[in-house]
């Protein structure tokens, strides 16, 4: 580190001489007279908030998840209907028994959908209309996930697979079941004849 170096006695002399010559570039303004001078401020209190106090999310309802597309049964009730009339509300009100039944309770995917394909045809070929498909409910999923998981995977499946083909063309009518038959967890399925 270099030590600064002090002045000499001739340069002290010579700045003091350059300094007494120099005129201010800005003089200094002149002093406002007493009366000119704002009055001080009072300080600023903020009013009082109208709002009560809150912490977030105190009235959040507890999530029970989602499901983003409408109910199975909404859905099957507004297909039109292609039965007979009278015979599709006694079907609805479960009025008609089904003459053969099919539980799909703790399968998979990969299981049911054989299964399903199976019993349906086998059904139409014994000359069965009205056949009964248990699903259950299905249980609720881990709600954690980012991504909504639907409650009831084989619920939600068996109507699709009786759109596809084969069974699409064997199959007449879909509706929910009514509750003596299992209701949500359950589905009649009215087969078109055996020609």
């Amino acid at each position: 580190m270099r030590r600064r170096r002090g002045l000499t006695e001739e340069e002290r002399e010579l700045w003091s001489r350059v300094a007494a010559s120099a005129q201010a570039m800005h003089p200094a303004r002149p002093e406002m007279p007493a009366a000119l001078t704002p009055p001080p401020r009072e300080p600023v209190v903020a009013p009082k908030s109208l709002a009560k106090a809150f912490r977030v999310g105190e009235k959040a309802r507890p999530r029970t998840g989602h499901d983003l597309a409408p109910p199975i049964g909404e859905g099957l009730a507004a297909l039109p209907v292609v039965m007979d009339r009278k015979a599709h509300r006694n079907m609805v009100r479960g009025k008609l028994e089904p003459e053969a039944k099919l539980d799909l309770h703790g399968m998979t995917l990969a299981q049911a959908h054989p299964e399903l394909i199976h019993f349906v045809l086998t059904a139409q070929d014994r000359g069965h209309r009205l056949i009964l498909v248990i699903t259950g409910k299905g249980k609720p999923g881990r709600d954690d996930d980012p991504v909504p998981q639907r409650m009831g995977v084989l619920r939600h499946q068996v109507p699709h697979w009786l759109r596809l083909p084969p069974l699409g063309a064997v199959v007449m009518q879909v509706t929910e079941a009514h509750l003596k038959h299992g209701g949500a967890g359950a589905y009649y399925i009215y087969l078109r004849r055996l020609r």
